[in-house]
């Protein structure tokens, strides 16, 4: 069995990576040459734990990354995991995909492989049908189900948890009709996974249950975090003790219930435009879905209205920023409630220096010398007259009265509350936790 994966970001990488791991002979396809010189020697494009291991194994297997889609020629299975970014309007672009299923069916029409192509990427309810099908029988003068598989295959994979999720996860969903290439998928994937559902349907219904996944962590979080603003005005009150509570009850669950500033990264926040834009071009009024976005959006007002409470004016204000990467254990800057926070307190002149152990790069590739960049984050907090605690990194718990020692003036907003316990002298205001004022 022979397996191509195109498209060598997060989610494409991490699978071929694991599946090389595991013998199985796989190619690693992706347009960008510079890029795959780079994997080949085991040079990642991004941070994501376990993958550089997972990887570097796969290589030694016989993993080939390539940028030809001639390699694909001969392969049983084809995983598309090439991007869908977000247009301004909320809606996604298909211009990856279309040229990647484009160059799949050219080649399909030279040769009598009968393949099937598993789509990972992440697309619209409608998209399988309506866009990608009509390309590949187009381009390949062939006709699916009968010269080929096509199977809507949508990922749950989390960012610094995706070999593990990639390994293990939680379910497996196939979308497509009842064809023997959907029973030869089937079987792959249950050999692949022994222990996990896997759920077959329609591809409309596959694609719909990425969004609706999806949506419905990002409300968890909107949830925790209008609870964590309401406990702020409550003596007392402690967000995560009723988040540990609440989570214990099993219709509720306990993850996704740590209240922060805000949900981030590359999936929720372009998965929930998407899905609102899909639903008012359908003639949906989705309301609950606005107001999730609305109230993630408001945890940064949030943010910068204590920080004003404390000094006032925020023009020329030194002010550090702890975390820019949306979560720990990752580099990943999109979407990330820290980079809007920054761009709002530029705009109101502020002075910002930031620390983050994975993500400087990253950052320093998006503001350059509008803001300065320290890797101790002592240095960080030199002169600092505000320090804003945004990403969960265990490095920031480590945070004593010595590391805020040359601070200007010792106020400290924490969005995640991993200082509360320790007994620091300075200005402290704990998201979700209620003070008496």
């Amino acid at each position: 069995m022979k397996i191509a994966i195109i498209g060598l970001g997060f989610v494409g990488l991490s699978l071929a990576s694991v599946l090389a791991s595991k013998d199985y002979k796989t190619i690693g396809i992706d347009v960008d040459k510079n890029k795959c010189e780079k994997i080949s020697k085991c040079d990642l494009p991004f941070f994501e734990p376990n993958l550089e291991r997972t990887l570097r194994n796969g290589l030694k297997k016989g993993l080939v990354i390539g940028n030809d889609f001639s390699l694909i020629d001969a392969c049983d299975f084809i995983f598309v995991a090439v991007g869908t970014p977000q247009r301004p309007n909320g809606a996604i672009d298909l211009s990856m995909i279309k040229k990647a299923i484009s160059s799949i069916g050219k080649i399909l029409c030279k040769n009598n492989k009968n393949p099937i192509i598993i789509i990972k990427s992440t697309v619209v309810p409608g998209t399988m049908k309506n866009v990608i099908l009509p390309i590949l029988e187009k381009e390949s003068n062939k006709k699916a189900g009968d010269d080929f598989g096509l199977i809507s295959n949508p990922e749950f994979l989390q960012e610094s948890n995706a070999i593990k999720d990639t390994k293990f996860p939680h379910a497996v969903v196939l979308g497509g009709y009842q064809t023997k290439y959907m029973i030869k998928t089937k079987n792959f994937f249950s050999k692949l996974h022994p222990n996990t559902p896997i759920i077959i349907t329609n591809h409309q219904t596959a694609e719909m249950i990425k969004y609706a996944n999806n949506s419905f962590l990002a409300t968890k979080i909107s949830f925790i975090n209008q609870l964590s603003n309401i406990c702020q005005n409550i003596s007392g009150a402690n967000i995560d003790d009723i988040a540990k509570t609440i989570g214990l009850d099993p219709r509720i669950g306990k993850s996704f219930l740590n209240a922060g500033p805000g949900y981030g990264g590359s999936c929720l926040p372009k998965d929930m435009k998407a899905l609102i834009n899909f639903a008012n071009k359908s003639g949906i009024n989705s309301t609950l879905l606005n107001e999730v976005e609305k109230t993630n959006q408001k945890q940064i007002t949030n943010i910068i209205s204590i920080l004003e409470e404390e000094i006032g004016n925020l023009k020329t204000k030194r002010i550090t920023v702890l975390g820019t990467a949306f979560k720990p254990e990752t580099d990943d800057i999109r979407e990330s409630t820290s980079i809007k926070l920054i761009k709002k307190l530029l705009e109101k002149g502020a002075r910002i220096t930031i620390h983050d152990p994975k993500a400087i790069e990253n950052t320093k590739n998006m503001f350059g010398k509008k803001i300065k960049y320290k890797k101790s984050i002592i240095d960080s907090l030199i002169r600092s007259q505000c320090a804003i605690i945004m990403t969960q990194w265990k490095e920031y718990s480590k945070i004593t009265n010595s590391t805020i020692r040359h601070m200007d003036k010792k106020i400290i907003i924490d969005s995640r509350r991993i200082l509360a316990d320790k007994n620091i002298n300075a200005k402290y205001h704990a998201i979700g936790i209620g003070y008496d004022k």
